[in-house]
């Protein structure tokens, strides 16, 4: 006889306990990476078909222009789309204006005609390269957009006005719906994305400090690193933020957070150089400075944001009460370490509780509610970035060279699809132009055309000549753009998705009626990868940085501003804290790419940043010295300012005399009768540290 055997149900912990691993997998970054993909290419591929639909309805000739420009406005989040689109809106109008304005000038020379265009393709890189914001991108499209519309019509020059009026339109419903659909359906903020990284970079900072007291050299090494290529991160992420749809902070909070930690970074240096010296016998540091320290890396490492708000002003009297004690007198070379140190502590203390306070304005409101609480300047100067004219004038060059020699063979051998050719070398050109090494990118550029060239050519001959209804077509492109969206929301895979992209849309003839020319297209083709490739050898010749190079030249840069603070001739302490971060910020992926051992490069930045910061301000205090000690400082800072201006390494002597020279004025300063004496003394032992720091672990002595 059958038994009924009983079924066994799982347990209500059994199902939360796999609900829990199911939600944690969902969580993953992994597949919430692919989950953000998928939707932006979802929200990518509508927003190209409707603009698509939007070009037929009114008529215009070339309505794959609003499918392409929808790709390339398209971000990730809401807020980069709509600046993104901004900037091409302006690029575009203004490059089709010079386009129409230039062209038919020109008329009767076509070699002057495309040497002009060529000077204004150089003339947007030459300033998008300057500019390293996203408005860059609005001087990229003014170049571009002359190049996609002047040289086909430098032998047509009559149909210039029209063929730009045209793309201005088919390009400006590319971006209407790019924008519209990316803020509306399903937008993704960048403000969340900007908070979440604060957030991290405040847990950095505190941790860079917390090292710093522990004297853990290595990992302050890692933290300094992180710490600068965090502030260039947020502030990639915060120039997006007044196009996001939510609630944006205000500029001056962000600039207010931004100084605070700039300035961190070489305090903690300082800090960390003053707890060493106490520990390798530079005096026996006081019991009290001993308690304070410890105290300080306890209110560091406290995670309650109340104890921290409170502890907080107890520690700043503290400190300063112990740096008035030693300061006072100043009878011995410990006691003014002594306070010295103190001085330094109570400034980290009020950088760290102030980014806090600002920090939760941000995450609460984005407004700054209560300036007068914070401890530091409530003026703030925000991220500096680094130019260097003769860098982007050396790449601007290099390209007009390349598209010049394009329009010479053009033009010689009248090869009837060249002005394609060369217009596809322009954009090349100023699109890569940013790149010390643009090569490599390129070749992604070419291995997604390629793809593109192969799904065209099965879309024009094979699929498309059965499609007669726009939703039927709409299905039969889904797939092709749909795999495309998804890996350019993938940053390895962004510049070969974008061959794929822009190559379907042109080559399939996406246009107001099907055509089917196989010869077009075979001659498209050619000139596609014909200007592709000379683009990519033109740009290895005369448009490529050696890393090298490019890593000697901002240090050589680095050195030269420290003797010009030296001599009192370079921005303000904020200003110049910000632009030597920036340039370790740069320094950091091109110290990945070289091959050779560069232990001590990024050492030497934050080197340089604390000698011109204290030899700035030193400068400043001369004019209130009065007799042979000023006469003497002012002769120092010279001296500094002859070592860093000139390429002669400074031997272990000229250290020598340098730390003896310091020391004499500091005893002098000292016992002088000045007002400011004890600031005075105190930056004088700034220099002293900041001139012997270890940019390897010991006195530095060389710096190239």
């Amino acid at each position: 006889m059958n038994t009924a055997q009983p079924i066994n149900t799982p347990s209500s912990k059994t199902v939360a306990a796999m609900f829990k691993a199911g939600t944690s997998f969902l969580r993953t970054p992994a597949l919430k990476a692919d989950a953000d993909a998928i939707l932006f290419s979802a929200k990518s591929f509508a927003a190209a078909m409707l603009a698509y639909y939007i070009s037929l309805r009114i008529g215009l000739p070339k309505p794959f222009w609003a499918i392409v420009t929808v790709y390339i406005v398209s971000q990730t989040s809401a807020g980069a789309s709509l600046s993104r689109g901004v900037y091409r809106f302006a690029g575009t109008l203004l490059g089709a204006t010079a386009t129409v304005a230039i062209v038919p000038n020109f008329v009767n020379d076509p070699m002057v005609c495309s040497v002009v265009l060529a000077g204004w393709i150089g003339l947007c890189l030459f300033f998008s390269l300057l500019d390293r914001t996203p408005r860059a991108y609005a001087f990229v499209l003014a170049g571009y957009t002359a190049s996609l519309i002047g040289f086909p019509s430098v032998l047509d020059p009559g149909a210039v006005f029209e063929t730009a009026s045209v793309r201005v339109q088919e390009i400006s419903i590319g971006i209407l719906c790019a924008v519209l659909i990316h803020r509306y359906v399903l937008p993704k903020r960048m403000t969340g994305q900007f908070t979440g990284k604060l957030w991290a970079t405040l847990r950095d900072a505190r941790r860079l400090a917390g090292d710093a007291l522990n004297g853990t050299s290595g990992q302050n090494r890692r933290d300094r690193h992180q710490l600068a290529a965090d502030l260039l991160a947020i502030q990639g992420l915060a120039t997006h933020l007044p196009y996001d749809p939510a609630p944006t902070p205000r500029r001056q909070t962000l600039q207010l957070i931004h100084d605070r930690l700039a300035r961190l970074l070489p305090l903690a240096a300082e800090i960390e150089d003053r707890i060493e010296a106490f520990g390798t016998g530079d005096g026996d540091a006081p019991d009290e400075l001993i308690a304070l320290v410890g105290d300080v890396g306890a209110w560091i490492a406290n995670v309650v944001t109340e104890d921290r708000e409170v502890g907080a002003a107890q520690l700043i009297a503290r400190a300063q009460s112990v740096q008035k004690r030693f300061g006072s007198d100043a009878a011995t070379p410990g006691d003014r370490l002594a306070a010295n140190l103190a001085g330094h502590l109570a400034e980290m203390i009020g950088l760290l509780q102030d980014c806090d306070r600002l920090g939760r304005n941000i995450a609460a409101t984005g407004r700054l509610r209560d300036a007068a609480s914070l401890h530091g300047p409530k003026w703030a100067r925000g991220y500096v970035y680094h130019r260097d004219p003769w860098m982007a004038a050396r790449t601007t060059v290099g390209a007009v060279v390349g598209i010049l020699i394009g329009c010479a063979f053009w033009i010689w051998s009248v090869w009837p699809e060249g002005g394609m050719a060369v217009s596809i070398l322009g954009v090349c050109c100023t699109l890569f132009g940013n790149f010390d090494a643009p090569v490599p990118f390129v070749v992604k550029y070419i291995v997604g055309s390629i793809y593109g060239v192969a799904i065209s050519l099965i879309y024009s001959f094979v699929i498309l000549p059965q499609v007669t209804d726009f939703w039927v077509l709409v299905a039969v492109l889904a797939p092709a753009f749909l795999f495309a969206g998804s890996l350019q929301a993938r940053l390895p895979t962004t510049f070969m998705a974008l061959g794929i992209t822009l190559t379907i849309p042109i080559l399939s003839g996406l246009g107001t009626h099907y055509t089917g020319d196989f010869a077009a297209s075979l001659n498209s083709v050619i000139a596609l990868f014909a200007a592709v490739g000379f683009g990519a050898v033109s740009m290895s010749l005369f448009q490529t940085v050696p890393v090298d190079a490019a890593i000697n030249r901002l240090l050589r840069l680095s050195r030269r501003d420290v003797g010009r603070r030296a001599l009192g001739a370079a921005p303000n302490e904020a200003r110049w804290a910000s632009l030597m971060i920036d340039r370790t910020a740069l320094l950091l992926p091109r110290l990945r790419v070289s091959g050779k051992a560069y232990s001590n490069v990024l050492d030497n930045t934050l080197h340089h940043l604390r000698i011109g910061h204290v030899a700035g301000q030193l400068r400043k205090t001369i004019p209130q010295i009065k007799g042979e000690a000023g006469v003497e400082l002012s002769e120092l800072l010279s001296v500094i300012a002859g070592r860093f201006s000139g390429r002669k390494s400074s031997t272990p002597a000229d250290l020598l005399d340098l730390d003896r020279r310091i020391q004499t004025l500091i005893v002098t300063m000292a016992s002088s009768t000045l007002r400011n004496r004890l600031r005075i003394v105190d930056l004088l032992i700034d220099l002293r540290f900041a001139l012997s720091s270890p940019a390897d672990g010991r006195a530095t002595t060389h710096d190239r």
